[in-house]
């Protein structure tokens, strides 16, 4: 069954272009054109989303926020929109890519093809992300085979990233959904708990690293590190 992908944008013209692009890829679109389409869909059955931010009814961005409270699905924005501060925000609340409008449909399909090829392995309750091993039953992660010693903040932040792994996490959602608001939530914090958690993962701590004005990322494949 081909991979099921869904496209969010009100550009007709555009809108049948990816589709027959990502339709000659192998890959099988759903398309919606208006924002509270979107906002109402379930992210289940589909792989990726592709996200135009100009849209009928509601902007891209809410969106983007409403889906990444519900799901880890990626998300590629697509945006005529080349303002850095609007890229900032997108990768902030969660976006995995960000595309800028005009683009060669081969781009396209190659940004859409990366995420999908990432080394990110999902198997029940076990997550894997290159070296890293997490067992959420368990409660327990690994790296190279060794179990690292960490506090429950530290596998909270740990999973979280190893969840979107290659993406830039923002340190506000970070802080929202992985910290103790009541007791350690603020940034500051934050960087602490990184630090110690990139210690312990030793020769791999490159891997943890910091995406400046956004947050943090952990990389999966050895060709980003």
């Amino acid at each position: 069954m081909n991979a099921r992908i869904l496209l969010v944008e009100d550009d007709e013209k555009l809108g049948a272009q990816i589709v027959e692009h990502l339709g000659s890829a192998g890959y099988q679109a759903a398309w919606l054109r208006d924002g509270i389409s979107a906002l109402s869909a379930e992210p289940q059955g589909y792989v990726l989303l592709i996200l135009d931010l100009m849209l009928p009814g509601t902007h891209g961005l809410d969106v983007l926020k409403r889906w990444r409270e519900r799901s880890d699905l990626p998300v590629l924005v697509l945006s005529a929109k080349q303002d850095a501060a609007v890229k900032v925000r997108a990768l902030e609340l969660g976006a995995d890519d960000y595309l800028t409008k005009p683009f060669w449909p081969e781009e396209l399909l190659a940004r859409v093809g990366a995420r999908l090829r990432r080394p990110v392995l999902a198997r029940g309750d076990r997550i894997e992300a290159g070296p890293i091993a997490i067992d959420l039953l368990a409660h327990r992660a690994h790296v190279d085979g060794r179990e690292l010693d960490l506090t429950p903040v530290e596998f909270e932040l740990l999973l979280a990233l190893a969840r979107r792994a290659g993406a830039a996490v923002s340190r506000a959602w970070l802080v929202e959904n992985v910290l103790d608001p009541e007791r350690e939530g603020n940034e500051r914090t934050l960087d602490v708990h990184v630090s110690r958690l990139r210690k312990k993962l030793g020769v791999h701590s490159h891997r943890l690293a910091t995406v400046w004005g956004v947050g943090y990322r952990l990389s999966d494949d050895d060709d980003e590190v």
